[in-house]
């Protein structure tokens, strides 16, 4: 008979070696107002993220850094 202990695995999982499953990290995803909201903090403080973050529930500081500067590395050059 099959292993009765079942592990779910959904499209975020990645199945590694034996029954191993490592979470994939997904983008986090903000709204337009968030966006918006980041972004004129942004230029108002700077980069002190945990201020920014403080205007948004819900949201770290360091996803919020991560979402800023790989939206907006393509734009600097």
């Amino acid at each position: 008979m099959a292993d009765s202990h079942r592990t779910r695995v959904d499209g975020n999982d990645k199945v590694e070696k034996e029954g191993t499953i490592k979470r994939r990290e997904s983008k986090p995803e903000f709204s337009e107002d968030e966006e918006m909201l980041m972004a004129r903090m942004y230029r108002l403080v700077g980069p002190r993220w945990a201020l920014i973050a403080g205007r948004i529930p819900g949201r770290t500081p360091q996803e919020m850094e991560k979402y800023f500067t790989s939206k907006n590395a393509s734009t600097s050059n």
